[in-house]
């Protein structure tokens, strides 16, 4: 296990960070940055850079009146990719949006992000999302090499305690992130409606599926979807649907 470190951020918040290098380290390494015990924990997959402008703001309500209320009233924790882009943007802007206490995480791979008090980072570097409380940097060179650390430390964090992974929009990558909560025995809530990956597998589950990836997990049996037509008739049914599963 490598060093702890203490992040600053322009907006002045802070984020304790640790990184890692091997999976066998992750109990520790979480308790040495003060996440310990047992708690539900809400996995956040999906749409980073790539998602587009008009599927960026149909999903925002989402996060601000669903999913971080949600994570504040239980005292859950949430994982993600911990970028500064799309779902993870999204995520840590609404806990800053409610005024959350809820620890957010963000697990990436070290060689591709930027940390907020690097000298002159290399300008491929992609910057943390400032309003996350807490970082997991792990090795690999390529964005998918974090998913399999993202379904290990919720795996790790919940110690059996119920946890679900929401998966909006995505592209390849969170197909990768699909298959790693499957394998895990987490259940996957789809969003249908909000693009890309998460209509592909959305179709699959209606029996529309056209893609061999989207079918297997389909298959899996750890697979649901929600429609975002019927999440914008009332958040509510999205609401409970979470909080239920989190709360067995």
């Amino acid at each position: 296990m490598k060093n702890f470190l203490k992040l600053t951020f322009d907006s002045e918040q802070t984020a304790l960070a640790i990184r890692v290098d091997q999976q066998a380290e992750l109990p520790d390494a979480l308790e040495r940055i003060g996440l310990g015990g047992s708690r539900s924990v809400l996995v956040v997959v999906g749409g980073a850079s790539n998602i587009s402008e008009a599927d960026f703001l149909r999903i925002k309500r989402l996060f601000t009146e669903v999913l971080a209320p949600i994570a504040e009233s239980l005292g859950a924790y949430v994982v993600d990719g911990g970028t500064d882009a799309g779902v993870m943007q999204l995520m840590g802007e609404a806990r800053t949006q409610i005024g959350g206490k809820f620890a957010l995480i963000g697990v990436t791979p070290q060689s591709k992000v930027a940390l907020p008090n690097q000298q002159e980072p290399a300008a491929d570097l992609t910057p943390l999302e400032p309003n996350h409380t807490h970082f997991v940097l792990v090795p690999g060179d390529n964005w998918g090499d974090g998913s399999i650390w993202i379904s290990c430390v919720a795996t790790v964090l919940a110690n059996n305690a119920p946890s679900i992974t929401v998966l909006l929009n995505g592209g390849e990558i969170t197909f990768e992130d699909a298959f790693k909560s499957v394998n895990s025995g987490r259940l996957v809530v789809v969003i249908a409606g909000s693009g890309r990956t998460a209509d592909i597998l959305a179709d699959a589950l209606r029996g529309q599926a056209t893609d061999e990836r989207a079918k297997k997990l389909a298959k899996s049996g750890t697979l649901q979807y929600i429609d975002l037509i019927d999440i914008e008739k009332g958040v509510e049914k999205l609401g409970e649907i979470i909080k239920s599963l989190l709360s067995n």
